[in-house]
């Protein structure tokens, strides 16, 4: 085993703090690897903070590392010392159930094991990115193809990347195509790059003017404010695909709407209260479909890094120290952030 320091939550109303724990040495098929950046997902605040219950104590959050490898197992033939990889959200899986068999990990019908929060048979439970290392079958490790100064954009690639990539992938989004993006945020910037850089119509929905010109800058061609009933209007019976990123609770009918015969909303933000429910008719009448995405596969997951690095795609970040890490927390819950948090984690060196 190797000692590993990062922080961690001890209670659901405990701030982040140092922690130290162990690390399994590397396997016949395992991948170690030093963290260079942790992207700072609204996923973390929700474990740390118990806030969607089954946070198993003490959490060390983090599921967007990119980082290079220190040591392989005798059986890895993907990785070398000295590579550049990242790790997304998840760390292992049955590898044999239908879902894993199609390359869609996320949905493991046998138990996928999440990089924080999972079930760790040697450890009760596995530890996530805040921390200077980790160690991961090469199955679900990922090259990285960036340059070295992008490495810390890259981070938010493995979750917010592949949370709007998978979707949009799933539903063919291309050149000919109309395509919304609702919510300009951590997932929501990135849906804007992606789609625009897929070759497609893109229209992002804001509730706020002073993000038109931020959606402009990003690849939208138009920008709807959807407070604004008369701009809502113009959009009706025209999408032919809407990728709703928003985690709050709100009215689905004044998007599904806006989709044409046979459209397809797809929803990738869990919110705290349920939505109301949307009006069948809007479903029934014009054969549209409201659906949802989880992540993605790690096939896709290395797809979409590929994609990124040949177009020169990356998150826009706000760098920051470990010790900064519950500020950080704080003005992620007012959306204070443009768009992603990530940590340098050389800082945790300091904070030891």
């Amino acid at each position: 085993m190797t000692t590993a320091r990062g922080f961690a939550a001890q209670s659901g109303d405990t701030p982040l703090a140092p922690f130290t724990f162990e690390r399994r040495a590397p396997r016949a098929n395992d991948v170690a690897i030093d963290i260079l950046h942790c992207g700072v997902c609204h996923s973390d605040l929700h474990t740390a903070r118990a806030e969607w219950g089954g946070t198993l104590f003490p959490c060390v959050p983090g599921h967007e590392i990119v980082g290079k490898v220190t040591a392989v197992g005798a059986d890895v033939t993907k990785f070398a010392v000295g590579d550049v990889v990242g790790v997304g959200c998840l760390v292992d899986s049955c590898q044999h159930c239908p879902a894993c068999d199609e390359g869609l990990e996320q949905y493991c019908e046998n138990g996928l094991i999440g990089t924080y929060n999972g079930p760790d048979a040697d450890f009760g439970h596995t530890f996530g990115g805040y921390s200077d290392h980790i160690v991961v079958r090469e199955e679900f490790v990922l090259k990285v193809s960036h340059a070295e100064k992008d490495l810390a954009a890259v981070a938010p690639l493995l979750c917010a990347g592949i949370t709007t990539w998978s979707p949009l992938r799933h539903w063919k989004v291309g050149p000919g195509m109309k395509v919304g993006i609702v919510g300009i945020g951590g997932l929501g910037h990135m849906g804007v790059k992606l789609a625009h850089a897929l070759g497609a119509h893109v229209v992002a929905f804001t509730t706020s003017e002073s993000k038109r010109q931020d959606a402009l800058a990003l690849g939208a061609d138009e920008v709807v404010v959807s407070r604004d009933q008369a701009q809502m209007d113009a959009h009706v019976n025209s999408f032919d695909f809407i990728l709703n990123t928003v985690a709050a609770s709100h009215d689905l009918d004044a998007f599904m709407v806006l989709l044409k015969r046979d459209g397809t909303m797809t929803l990738v933000g869990v919110p705290e209260h349920a939505h109301p429910s949307p009006n069948v008719a809007n479903l029934i009448f014009r054969r549209k479909t409201l659906a949802g995405s989880l992540i993605g596969g790690i096939a896709e997951t290395q797809e979409m890094l590929d994609f990124c690095a040949e177009h020169g795609i990356v998150s826009d970040i706000e760098a920051i120290a470990i010790q900064d890490i519950n500020t950080a927390f704080d003005r992620m819950v007012k959306s204070d952030v443009k768009y992603r948090f990530v940590i340098d984690m050389g800082t945790v060196k300091a904070a030891a």
